[in-house]
């Protein structure tokens, strides 16, 4: 017999055992289900025989045990029973039971007893727990019995899903990198409840353990060594394993695996050296600098970013040769000069080679130093200047001087003689073909060109006839060769400067260099003005009496004399336009007259001689009319009382307001021969017609005939571009004669014209002035 001790030790025992084998999350669901089990079980037996027991209502109560059921199991044939639904007051032969709510009918269905059947396969994964109703009905009234109950049936989880890798992994880790470093991450899934050990997920390494390590929890893959390698091996594939069921011996687990690349990226950890002791070149002598000679191979086992060679020449050697990097960081032998067969024929010098890495090198014969051997070509070289460019001076206004001379020589063995020539004929000066001299052409003008540039070739006299050119400028050198200018050519005055006014400010330029100082003087009597010299070559003009007026301008200009500071010094007067201006307060211009000299200007002559002209024009016709008039009336030959004027149309206003046109006078004889007419005759009509010359007859018939014939016969006279037409009155006109030949005569008569007032408007006019003053009927 174990004693109490003895059995709970065992007991222990076994609960861890079991704990191990199941896990502790599934234990702990074991024992939770077993107790509730044993609750529901044995409260159905338990009765209060208390003395209170009788008088107390039993409480109305729904009762059912724990509700379970497992995934991914096949229904069966019966359905399975996973539960009871019961009441503790109703008789269960009398009730029945409904249920509703998640899966009420299509999985889940109830008993006549109520007890709950599964008819389909569930999946935790797709709906880990189910929610339900439970109504107790009266089976002869149909009546519900108490109110509806909700409940909770879980489905409970089975290893049924394995990890998954959702990606694959790729990692870097420099080399040498400490213990420890870490890498990357792996991480794994699985579908399965991850509160049990289904869900759980182990990670484990296959293989590269000697270099790596992973958590087997996390995933975190770190390094396990410091020596890792680029250049013993750049790469590693580690497979990764995950499996499920973490801590569960001898459990069926589901696994997956993975391949994870590592990439070890390089650093500087190998010292470069070079891939030969010795390196032989040639070279033509007229290479030019710049010139790539050859390349330097060297050996480093590092990535090309990572080598990093520093390339040391001999001393004696640095101002010919250099050594630069390629792009893939190999040295690169560079010509900084070029090279001359005939004084250097080769080369021998030593280059060294340094690298600074972050370990030292283990291996101690790698060659730091090389030896260089460049062989110089002999070629055919062009002539050689002794300058690359030549730079003289010469004089403006010289010619037919030495300018200077260029030279050049063969500098090869055969030595060939050197002929000198300019290509193109519009340089200024010749040039000797044998010795190179520079002779002027013409003279040359520093203000047109300073500067004058140009190539001078040498070519050999041998077969290959090769050419060199060099640059050739000559500076034209300033002499005092221009005169002095003003800065300005007119300046005003006001009418209200005042004595000692500064009237302008002046200054003068001039073409040359270095003209100096500049000095002005007046020149001429001027004693309204003086100048003051400001020694900055400049000079204002001070006005010494005030008064001008802008009607009345008396001078023209002011003469200023300006020299110049040159040696020697060139001298210049200019005029300065003056003019008299109506100024504001600050001296603005509002307007302004030029001042004049006395006497007339050419254009006021011109205009006074056109006037004279037109006038003497205008005479000579007036007298030629005069003439031709008088002639006129002498050819007519008749007594004056019968010749009245000319009646022309000159656009006057005649009898009438309207009338512009000339009077038919032959009614005014008719009118006084009419043998119709009574003691009181009709008044003369309203307006006279004028008759064409064909329809006038007597006398003026005569006189139209004889103007005509003068007109046409006159090559003096002006022509006639109008019709004139002429009135005759006749001797028997009762108005008598109207005309001013005799308006002299008519001014004392005694003839009444009132009467004309009766004769309408158009003779209202003749009424008014030679009717009586009294008269005002009309």
């Amino acid at each position: 017999m174990l004693n109490l001790e003895e059995f709970l030790t065992h007991s222990r025992k076994a609960l861890e055992m079991m704990i191990h084998f199941v896990g502790k999350q599934a234990f702990r669901t074991f024992l939770w289900t077993a107790f509730l089990h044993f609750i529901f079980t044995t409260a159905e037996h338990v009765k209060d025989i208390s003395p209170s027991s009788i008088l107390q209502r039993e409480k109305r109560a729904w009762k059912w045990n724990m509700m379970l059921v497992y995934e991914e199991k096949q229904p069966s044939d019966p359905p399975e029973i996973i539960g009871r639904l019961k009441n503790t007051l109703f008789d269960e032969n009398n009730v029945k039971f409904k249920l509703s709510g998640d899966g009420a009918g299509d999985i889940f269905i109830l008993s006549k007893t109520g007890e709950v059947l599964v008819l389909k396969k569930l999946d935790r994964e797709t709906a880990s727990s189910y929610t339900l109703k439970a109504e107790i009905i009266d089976i002869k009234s149909g009546r519900k019995l108490e109110d509806d109950t909700e409940f909770t049936i879980h489905v409970q989880d089975i290893n049924d899903n394995g990890p998954v890798f959702s990606e694959t992994y790729t990692g870097f880790v420099k080399e040498r990198a400490e213990k420890g470093t870490k890498v990357l991450t792996v991480n794994a899934t699985d579908k399965d409840d991850p509160s049990t050990p289904h869900g759980l997920i182990m990670y484990e390494l296959l293989n590269g353990t000697n270099f790596f390590s992973i958590n087997n929890k996390t995933g975190e893959i770190s390094t396990k060594v410091d020596t890792l390698d680029r250049e013993t091996q750049s790469e590693y594939k580690l497979r990764v394993k995950a499996s499920d069921m973490f801590g569960v011996k001898n459990a069926a687990k589901q696994t997956a695996d993975t391949v994870v690349t590592i990439n070890i990226k390089d650093i500087n950890d190998n010292v470069a050296s070079f891939s030969k002791e010795r390196y032989k070149f040639s070279v033509k002598e007229d290479e030019p600098a710049g010139f790539n000679i050859g390349r330097l191979d060297i050996n480093d086992r590092d990535e090309k970013q990572n080598k990093n060679a520093t390339f040391t020449i001999d001393q004696s050697q640095t101002e010919t040769f250099d050594v630069k990097l390629n792009d893939n960081n190999d040295g690169v032998l560079i010509l900084k000069k070029k090279l001359d067969y005939e004084t250097k024929p080769s080369y021998n010098f030593t280059i060294k080679l340094q690298e600074h890495v972050v370990q030292p090198p283990d291996n101690t014969n790698l060659r730091s130093s090389a030896q260089i051997l460049i062989t110089v070509e002999d070629v055919d070289e062009p002539p050689v200047f002794t300058q690359t460019e030549y730079t003289f001076s010469v004089r403006e206004g010289q010619k037919n001087i030495i300018v200077g001379t260029v030279s050049a020589k063969d500098t090869d063995k055969t030595s060939h003689r050197i002929r000198y020539s300019i290509s193109l004929s519009a340089w200024p000066v010749n040039i000797n073909s044998e010795t190179g001299q520079l002779t002027l052409k013409n003279a040359l003008d520093r203000e047109a060109k300073d500067v004058h540039e140009f190539l001078v070739t040498a070519e050999e006299e041998s077969t290959s006839r090769l050419k060199s050119s060099a640059v050739v400028k000559i500076n034209v050198l300033d002499i005092n060769d221009n005169d002095p200018y003003l800065d300005k050519d007119k300046v005003y005055i006001c009418e209200s400067d005042e004595s000692g006014t500064i009237i302008d400010v002046i200054g003068a330029t001039d073409k040359d260099e270095n003209p100096g100082k500049f000095h002005f003087t007046l020149k001429g009597k001027h004693s309204n003005f003086s100048l003051h010299d400001n020694l900055n070559n400049t000079v204002s003009i001070i006005l010494n009496h005030g008064g001008f007026s802008a009607k009345n301008p008396v001078e023209e200009h002011l003469d200023i004399e300006v020299i110049d500071g040159g040696n020697p010094p060139r001298k210049i007067t200019r005029s300065l336009q003056l003019e008299v201006c109506v100024c504001g307060r600050e001296r603005q211009k509002e307007y302004c007259v030029a001042y004049n000299r006395s006497g007339v200007s050419v254009s006021a002559v011109i205009a006074i001689l056109l006037c004279i002209l037109t006038i003497l024009v205008i005479v000579i016709l007036f007298v030629l009319r005069k003439r031709y008039q008088k002639e006129v009336l002498a050819a007519v030959k008749k007594p004056s009382s019968e010749i009245h004027e000319q009646l022309v149309v000159y656009d006057e206003e005649g009898g009438g307001e309207m009338d512009t046109n000339v009077y038919d006078v032959s009614i005014l004889t008719s009118a006084r021969s009419d043998t119709r007419l009574g003691p009181d005759p009709p008044p003369p009509a309203m307006y006279a017609v004028v008759k064409k010359p064909s329809a006038c007859k007597g006398d003026m018939a005569v006189m139209i005939g004889v103007k005509k014939d003068e007109a046409d016969h006159d090559r003096d006279g002006i022509p006639y571009d109008t019709l004139h037409i002429y009135g005759y009155e006749g001797s028997e006109s009762l108005a008598g004669s109207l005309s001013s030949l005799e308006s002299s005569s008519s001014v004392t008569s005694d003839l009444d014209y009132d009467f004309l007032n009766d004769w309408g408007p158009r003779f209202r006019t003749l009424a008014q002035i030679y009717g009586s003053e009294g008269n005002t009927s009309y």
